[in-house]
Order: C-alpha cells, then structure tokens, then sequence
C-alpha cells in the first residue's frame, strides 16, 4: 500500500494506492488542489478509481465531483451524505476496495450525520470525528456530541492501541498520533463521562467557519451558482420537520397535500424509489420552476430527498418565496424505505 498525505494543510487529503494494480483513491480532496491530485497521479502513472469524503464538508469545497468529472472515477460517501453527485453509498462494516487493498467502514456520527472512518493494515483516517488531541466540532447541523462520544469510545478506541490516526484536520502541526496515545492523551475527552463530554462540547463557542453557506451549498447540493442565495443556517432550523409516519398519515388524511420531491430523476427512479404521488422538481430547478408551485400555495407542501438535508433547503426556499405551509420529509427516503414504506420507481 502507498499511503502519502498531499496538502501540507490544515485540511488532510490522503492518497492510498495499490502497488499491485496501480490503482489510487484520495481521501477528502480539496476543490483548491484540482491540479496537484491530477499531475502527482501522471507522475506517478496511477490511475484514479475513487475519491471519497468522510463527511460532508463546511469548510471547504469538494473536489470529488471535479475529480469525477475529470477521470470517471467513483465517488464514495456514507448512506446519508445528501450529495447527487455520490455514485456509491457506504455503510457499516463494508469495504472500499481500491485494487486489493480493502478499507472498512467504520460509521462515525457525530460531527456529522455522514461520517466515517477507514480502517486497513494498521491506520485509521478519522475525518473529522477524532483528531490528534481533539475532537470534531459537534455544532453543526445534525451534529450531535452524544454520537460522537460513542462513535470514538465505542468503535475508534477499540481498535489496536498501535493503529495509527489519520485526521482531517489539524490546527497544530501534528502529521500522526495512534489510537493508544488518543485514549491517553487526548484532553478533549479523556477522563469525562458521555454527559461531561456532552456539556463541554454545547458550552463550546466556536465562530463559523467563513462563507460556510458558499461551501455547504455545492457540497450538500452540487449547485454552485448564483441564481439563488441558499437560506442561512437560522432559516433552516426554523423548518418544520415531520417524521415519516406522519407524512404518512398526511397523506392518508389530508387532501389538501403536495408532495415535493427535489432529488435528481436518476435518484427519483433508482433504488430508494420515490412515494406515489410525488412531483420531481430537482433543487438546482427549483427557483426557476417555482411558479409551477403557485397552484399548489393552499397546500401543504411537503419535501421530500435522500436523507432530509436537500429537501430542508428546498423548504426553506420555498418559505422565503411566500409559501407558508411547507414541512420536511425527516430521514427523507432513506427512512421511508427503512420503515418499509410503500414506494414507486
């Protein structure tokens, strides 16, 4: 295995590459460092077969559907990241496999809703979940210290003491650190109770990181435009969110009801279906197309995606043109097929 860390950065992207096929993935790649990843590839005649992120970024863009686009190479998430642009979802226990090195998945909420870390021949890329003598912020959207507290005393810590991390991010310099020395040293939540990490990390005043709506836009949507400004963070927490038994029981009741849904058609029809009745309108058409929503004012305008995360800015969208009965399908279709719901392709 050819393991090398490419950014020199706070922001990690990693390389792993089989010397057997000559087969290469690149981990949480930067939109910034497009020309770097391609020439170091040539240099080192590799081929690309996937990029993959270990969660939903704020910070910075995406390069994994510019490297996509690029090279035809796959692009790896968890289950629940809301990028279209994802052409293979990861869960729990499987393996990426780049040539004949295999990386397990190891799901780590808790930062995000989508995180997760890879674990092979003795390394672990932790994303932003465990750094090296830290953690990950928990505030934002779906983040949750409860999770995390789990996701790293759970399943990080019990890997082999001598499994080396490899985080993220780093702010001070540090390049390796080993599970061992974490579970030691790591002062952000060693020696504290799940409910002592839980307190510390909610009286934690972190600043935003800047532009992060410029960043989260294109890497939760793959929109990265100016036809609409996406609604701030206060708006979105603001949308009502409705579990899926009970727009399932909206839908058995009330007759005045819309069903929205703003995933990409490919995602309408393939393998997680869309619930009968529903209209397509994908996200990036959504303020052009709106006006075909004005018949539909007097309803309530449920919206529906993947997993609850392009559908909320679709609500909130459609709130701040002037439509006051909007929800959120929670969970989105990932949750309606997981309850067994009935669904159409």
């Amino acid at each position: 295995m050819i393991l090398q860390e490419l950014n020199g950065k706070k922001c990690k992207t990693y390389l792993v590459a089989c010397e057997v096929t000559n087969k290469a993935l690149l981990i949480d790649p930067l939109q910034d460092y497009m020309d770097r990843y391609l020439a170091l590839l040539a240099y080192k005649g590799m081929e690309l077969d996937a990029t993959l992120d270990t969660h939903t970024h704020a910070d910075h863009l995406t390069g994994t559907a510019t490297l996509a686009n690029l090279t035809g190479c796959r692009v790896i998430m968890e289950q629940h990241a809301p990028s279209p642009t994802v052409t293979q979802h990861v869960e729990e226990g499987e393996f990426v496999e780049i040539g004949k090195i295999k990386l397990k998945v190891i799901y780590t909420p808790g930062h995000t809703p989508d995180s997760i870390s890879l674990y092979t021949k003795g390394y672990v890329f932790t994303g932003d979940v465990l750094l090296i003598n830290g953690t990950g912020r928990t505030d934002f959207p779906g983040g949750d210290a409860g999770d995390q507290y789990d996701s790293i005393t759970g399943k990080l810590y019990a890997l082999p003491e001598h499994t080396i991390v490899l985080p993220g991010h780093d702010y001070r310099g540090n390049t390796r650190s080993t599970i061992g020395d974490e579970k030691r040293n790591n002062p952000r939540i060693g020696n504290r109770s799940r409910e002592e990490y839980i307190d510390l990390m909610e009286n934690l005043k972190f600043p935003l990181p800047d532009k992060i709506q410029e960043v989260l836009q294109p890497n939760q949507s793959a929109i990265d435009d100016e036809i609409a400004k996406f609604p701030e963070l206060a708006q979105l927490n603001t949308i009502n969110q409705l579990y899926c038994e009970q727009v399932k029981s909206e839908i058995e009741n009330n007759h005045q009801l819309f069903l929205l849904d703003v995933r990409e058609l490919r995602e309408f029809r393939g393998e997680l279906g869309h619930i009968a009745g529903s209209i397509l309108i994908p996200l990036k058409d959504l303020v052009s197309r709106a006006e075909e929503l004005e018949i539909h004012k007097d309803k309530h305008i449920i919206c529906i995606c993947r997993a609850g995360v392009r559908s909320t800015t679709a609500a909130a969208i459609l709130t701040g043109l002037g439509f006051d009965d909007v929800s959120n399908l929670r969970g989105g279709m990932l949750d309606w097929n997981g309850r067994g719901f009935p669904i159409q392709r």
